[in-house]
């Protein structure tokens, strides 16, 4: 009998939209717990790295969602990896995915082939740096956390936002 694939809760970011040290807080990387261990708001730091940013922040548009979104479920459904919710938003994507890969490699595929499905689209351009350098990866060991990893990324980030 198979292995039963892991699930995971991963959130990422388009580039330059949520820095550390911003008033929304952020994801403490020692923590990296979901909705736990944020770093609070810290203007200089905020500003700092704000200074090292040499491109402007990336918003996803209506067509822009609608292309990662697309990517998203073409790389999973190639991989044998199972979306159980996934919401693209104008500057973060959150994904519940169960697959037998690592939470690394999941993280990296998702990001990777929705940045060449945007690039190759012509709609960001070669050297437009489009996701921040990590993401938030957390395994849900339970099927509450399964559950509630569900309604936050379908329930909890407002309203549904359009794409083409």
């Amino acid at each position: 009998m198979p292995e039963r694939p892991a699930i995971y809760l991963l959130t990422w970011n388009t580039f330059g939209t949520w820095l550390h040290g911003d008033e929304r807080g952020s994801v403490d990387r020692k923590g990296n717990t979901f909705r736990e261990k944020f770093l609070g708001h810290d203007p200089l730091l905020e500003a700092a790295n704000r200074r090292r940013m040499n491109h402007p922040p990336l918003i996803l548009d209506a067509r822009q969602r609608g292309c990662v979104r697309r990517a998203i479920e073409s790389d999973c459904g190639k991989r044998g990896r199972q979306i159980l919710a996934l919401n693209v938003r104008t500057n973060h994507v959150h994904l519940v995915v169960a697959a037998h890969d690592s939470v690394d490699r999941v993280l990296h595929n998702v990001k990777a082939w929705s940045t060449r499905a945007l690039r190759d689209a012509g709609l960001v351009d070669r050297n437009t740096p489009v996701w921040t350098s990590s993401g938030n990866k957390r395994v849900l060991d339970t099927p509450e956390s399964v559950s509630a990893a569900i309604d936050y990324v379908l329930l909890e980030q407002g309203e549904d936002l359009p794409e083409e």
